[in-house]
């Protein structure tokens, strides 16, 4: 199961995903489900350069703390139709930010507000992506997140009944 924190700061978070379950909350979600034996894993995302990414490392060691045994990040993507209410939410809640955030995202994106090529599109190219990859790894090793391969038990899962008006897809 994997529970996503994009930030440990409840003031930011308020901004960023208003109407969403706050960092304590979600930590709390990890420890639940790891306390009932549930392998979790902490998505930290999106990370936004000059905003959050800063808390990488503590969001995964808090993560790790409240019992996630994987882990994995993804910085920020601005699909099409999302770039331009990203600009916007950024010139009104961080104006100040705003020219530098964007200038890492298009250093990290070809120039662009997204890159769209498989194995790019989650981590980013250039310097800033490799150095937050850099970062990610580290602290994971530290911490022996994603030490081990999580196995599945897919014995419970069964085909559906098939009706006469459906054909199987197996």
């Amino acid at each position: 199961m994997g529970i996503s924190v994009t930030t440990l700061d409840n003031a930011l978070k308020r901004k960023l995903e208003p109407r969403t379950a706050g960092p304590g909350a979600r930590l709390r979600t990890i420890e639940a489900l790891a306390h009932a034996g549930i392998p979790t894993a902490v998505m930290a995302a999106p990370m936004i350069p000059a905003l959050n990414d800063s808390e990488l490392e503590q969001i995964l060691t808090r993560a790790h703390s409240a019992g996630a045994i994987h882990a994995a990040y993804i910085l920020l993507r601005l699909p099409y139709e999302v770039a331009p209410l990203f600009r916007q939410w950024l010139a009104e809640h961080y104006p100040q930010r705003a020219e530098h955030v964007m200038s890492l995202v298009q250093q990290s994106r070809g120039g662009k507000d997204n890159q769209t090529a498989f194995g790019q599109r989650q981590r980013g190219t250039g310097v800033f992506a490799q150095l937050l990859q850099q970062r990610f790894r580290i602290t994971c090793r530290k911490l022996g997140l994603n030490a081990r391969k999580l196995d599945l038990d897919c014995s419970e899962f069964t085909l559906p009944p098939q009706s006469g008006e459906q054909q199987s897809l197996f």
